[in-house]
């Protein structure tokens, strides 16, 4: 095995606080949960079990949501990026995104019971000395525990991972009720459509683009920054925002890719069933970082 950090305890499931629910809770019949959410992390290794495990449980899934770890932006807008239309935010976007390896996917997957299962896919394909990166980038990740070292060592190749998502997983592809979930989204879903279509360019506009996201995503694509931005009383950024709204952190992999997919899973789910009492379609396929 090779773990980039030590296992945690088990969790004990008896002895979790439960904590009073913060102010801005409205709604009684979406409770936080008592205990973390885990983490599995995935290497060359146990790429083929890890993988049957996520078919199964993906039979049952209700929600989806990824989140990407990148070597940072490379390049940059020539003005501030909300003074930028959404073509030009996307042309940002695609040229980072065809220029850079991602080197880690979280996606966590809710079934119809709100059950919670995530996994922490480890890229092999990028190398600190020959391959674009923002150095700062690849420091806070570093910090964070990201080792771009172990991952070049240990991991799994982007394209065997995208041949699993797309022709194993059950997840890609247009799927009644399955509503796919990020957090300050238009990155997180490029890479995920430069994986799962083999490495390619992204589509040269926009229109293409939200058409590739239709037809490996569907049409249920949903950002919780945008969605969170309607509430003052939020703090910015997931993990305080989860943290805010009583969840735990997860455990495996408290502060990387597959982390962030479950923070922005929990938050989605209390949004859409508690504040905006399932209403959430005008903010169906709008991601932040490209329309807004």
């Amino acid at each position: 095995m090779f773990p980039m950090f030590a296992p945690p305890p088990s969790p004990s499931y008896n002895t979790v606080p439960v904590h009073r629910p913060p102010s801005f809770y409205q709604a009684d019949s979406v409770p936080p949960p008592l205990a973390a959410v885990p983490v599995q992390a995935v290497w060359a290794w146990n790429f083929d079990q890890e993988s049957s495990i996520l078919r199964s449980f993906a039979m049952g899934a209700r929600y989806v949501a990824v989140a990407v770890h990148y070597p940072g932006i490379v390049h940059h807008p020539g003005k501030d990026h909300n003074a930028l239309t959404t073509e030009q935010r996307y042309a940002l976007v695609k040229r980072n995104v065809d220029a850079l390896k991602p080197l880690q996917v979280g996606i966590a997957v809710c079934d119809s019971q709100g059950r919670i299962q995530a996994w922490e896919f480890n890229l092999c394909n990028f190398r600190r000395l020959s391959d674009a990166h923002d150095e700062s980038s690849l420091a806070y990740l570093a910090g964070r525990g990201l080792d771009v070292d172990t991952l070049a060592k240990h991991g799994v190749d982007a394209r065997r991972l995208g041949a699993m998502l797309l022709s194993y997983s059950g997840l890609i592809g247009p799927r009644r009720g399955l509503s796919w979930i990020t957090y300050a989204g238009a990155y997180h879903v490029a890479y995920l459509l430069k994986i799962v279509t083999g490495g390619g360019p992204l589509p040269p506009d926009v229109a293409g683009f939200l058409g590739d996201v239709r037809r490996f995503l569907g049409d249920q694509v949903y950002d919780v920054a945008r969605m969170a931005a309607e509430f003052p009383a939020l703090p910015v950024g997931l993990e305080r925002i989860a943290a805010h709204l009583g969840f735990h952190p997860p455990c495996g992999s408290s502060r990387l890719a597959a982390a962030a997919g479950v923070r922005a899973l929990q938050v989605f789910r209390r949004l859409e069933q508690g504040e905006f009492g399932g209403d959430v379609g005008r903010y169906r396929g709008v991601l932040k970082g490209l329309q807004c």
